[in-house]
């Protein structure tokens, strides 16, 4: 294995560990919202067990619609120019997907947008989070709990890694353990 390789895996190992340290609601929330933000599975047909979640999972379709747009205007630089297109969309887009109830923290939070957006959208991921989580929409509670989720370091990053991500959580069909014997 070439050294370029190797961190290459590392990276993705420690994303998977932090993805299994989720959740399996966020984890499924994930799942689906990759499914429906990367255009991989009839996210309808796999995710929705009852009438809301397929009314939520049709919200969530429309809404990131929005998505391509907001990979094409990431603002190149911290300057606040350009910024009120973008940002706007992306804390609509955040508040929607914290008032589902799953992502149920910043990291769970900046583990889905990095991979629905890509790696230059995390100088803007505590901005927008924040934002979404001080909407009235959610509940008290909940908004104490997403902000208290943030930490110091992730609020005050001075840099951010460039580097995409290199885990892609997936639906996997269970294996029925009496077919393999």
């Amino acid at each position: 294995m070439s050294a370029a390789m190797k961190p290459a895996g590392a990276l993705a190992l420690a994303e998977m560990k932090e993805f299994a340290g989720f959740a399996a609601a966020t984890q499924r929330y994930v799942r689906r919202s990759l499914d429906i933000g990367l255009d991989r599975e009839d996210a309808l047909e796999r995710w929705s067990r009852d009438v809301v979640e397929a009314a939520s999972i049709r919200a969530q379709y429309r809404l990131y619609d929005r998505l391509p747009d907001l990979r094409a205007t990431i603002p190149a630089d911290s300057g606040i120019d350009g910024v009120e297109p973008f940002l706007g969309q992306l804390v609509t887009l955040s508040a929607f997907d914290l008032a589902q109830g799953r992502l149920t923290s910043f990291s769970a939070y900046r583990f889905l947008y990095e991979r629905l957006i890509g790696a230059a959208v995390r100088p803007w991921l505590p901005a927008a989070f924040c934002a979404a989580a001080a909407m009235p929409h959610l509940h008290p509670e909940m908004r104490r709990r997403l902000l208290q989720s943030i930490s110091e370091a992730a609020a005050t990053a001075q840099g951010w890694s460039t580097r995409e991500p290199a885990f892609f959580p997936y639906w996997v069909e269970k294996v029925d353990n009496a077919a393999l014997n």
